[in-house]
């Protein structure tokens, strides 16, 4: 291994271990637009089945919008105090993007018409009828998403915490988010007002099974 590639490793493995939840911010500290955007776009580098891509990101930094939070986040104060609540939301209908993903790669020559064709329509076919597949899609995938932002966030200097604990149906009433999508999750981003300190984690013994039970 070259020492560049080591050190590029090196990063990579200092960023997750000091990436740790924080629910205390500084309030008052507003993310530059410029430094939101690279966050955001390491999140969408995310790998998706079939690269559907199935996620949305409502961004919430007006402060009006953050005390509209509040009370549907049970009024968790790292709502108004973070710099940015990122709503994380899954695509019900991401098949619906299937033809658009392979679209581009036919028209680059990396596949033909007739293997898109097949494609889109294995997608419809998991997708179609009553069926959990959809929404357990639009729940795995943009979790994926969600773990890159937050540690492209940490690369960043930010802070961040995962948010389960909020009234999802009113959230979606009240931020008007359409039929399609379902709230994963919220990820408040910030500074934090003070050092995280590290949660234990279970030894490897504990959680790893090789091959079988």
């Amino acid at each position: 291994m070259s020492s560049t590639t080591y050190s590029q490793d090196m990063g990579v493995y200092k960023t997750i271990e000091e990436r740790h939840t924080v629910r205390k911010y500084q309030p008052g500290i507003k993310m530059p637009e410029e430094e939101l955007t690279e966050i955001l776009e390491a999140a969408i580098q995310a790998p998706s089945s079939w690269n559907l891509q199935p996620w949305k990101f409502l961004v919430i930094d007006d402060p009006s919008k953050k005390e509209q939070l509040l009370p549907i986040a049970y009024n968790q104060q790292q709502i108004i105090d973070s710099s940015v609540v990122i709503a994380v939301l899954g695509d019900l209908e991401a098949n619906k993007n299937a033809d658009a993903v392979y679209q581009g790669a036919v028209d680059k020559g990396f596949m033909t018409e007739e293997i898109k064709n097949t494609l889109v329509g294995q997608i419809n076919d998991a997708y179609d009828g009553i069926t959990p597949f959809p929404r357990d899609e639009a729940m795995l995938n943009p979790s994926l998403a969600a773990m890159q932002l937050m540690l492209a966030a940490k690369a960043k200097g930010y802070d961040t915490c995962p948010m389960g604990g909020f009234e999802r149906a009113r959230f979606k009433e009240e931020f008007h988010v359409p039929e399609r999508y379902v709230p994963v999750m919220l990820l408040t981003v910030g500074k934090a007002a003070k050092p995280a300190h590290p949660s234990e984690r279970f030894s490897l013994d504990e959680v790893v099974v090789k091959n079988t039970f």
